[in-house]
């Protein structure tokens, strides 16, 4: 395939996919190394900022998608007769933010550090996409772990959790001590 070619081939596979696909998998169809489709993306990218077009590409992690400009928000929800997306509350944003600073994370270490009981914050951060479960803690009663998801990436804005804003001088959380240990333990198995 020419070089336009392939540029047509991403953007065809990405609009298609409509979900975030890994950039190992976009490799595998183009039968070319990532370096190269790496570039093809960046280029791909380019080209939809340079001609202004309703589209980007977002990264996240290791898998892309294209998404459309924030700025035509409006115009689609007209166009598709959809409702604003509810804003989340401040209990959820709070929930969010231990999550994504301390993942993984159980839901007694969330409600710990909150002080009140957080199940239904939990499963409605779930219901929406925003996190996920990540495995259970090797404890008695394997609690459940939780983590952010790439559609909390999409949302917010960000490519990799490594993005997150540091926290503010002289503001930390406390350790999930019962998570660290687990996890230390798994590395040690492996």
């Amino acid at each position: 395939m020419t070089k336009n070619e392939c540029l047509a081939a991403l953007e065809a596979v990405l609009f298609a996919s409509g979900e975030p696909i890994e950039i190992e998998r976009l490799c595998l169809a183009l039968e070319s190394d990532q370096t190269v489709v790496c570039g093809l993306l960046n280029e791909l990218g380019d080209s939809l900022e340079a001609e202004q077009r309703g589209l980007r590409l977002v990264y996240l992690e290791n898998k892309v998608q294209l998404c459309t400009k924030q700025d035509y928000a409006d115009v689609i929800r007209t166009a598709l007769e959809t409702r604003k997306t509810p804003m989340l509350s401040n209990t959820a944003m709070e929930v969010l933010a231990i999550v994504a600073y301390r993942q993984p994370v159980t839901k007694s270490y969330i409600e710990q550090v909150r002080g009140v009981d957080s199940a239904y914050t939990v499963g409605s951060l779930c219901d929406k996409g925003l996190i996920e479960e990540a495995g259970r803690l090797e404890v008695p009663g394997r609690p459940i772990l939780y983590k952010t998801t790439d559609n909390f990436l999409r949302v917010f804005g960000f490519s990799s959790i490594k993005e997150l804003s540091p926290l503010p001088d002289g503001f930390s959380l406390p350790v999930d001590e019962a998570a660290e240990a687990a996890s230390a333990q798994q590395t040690l198995e492996q």
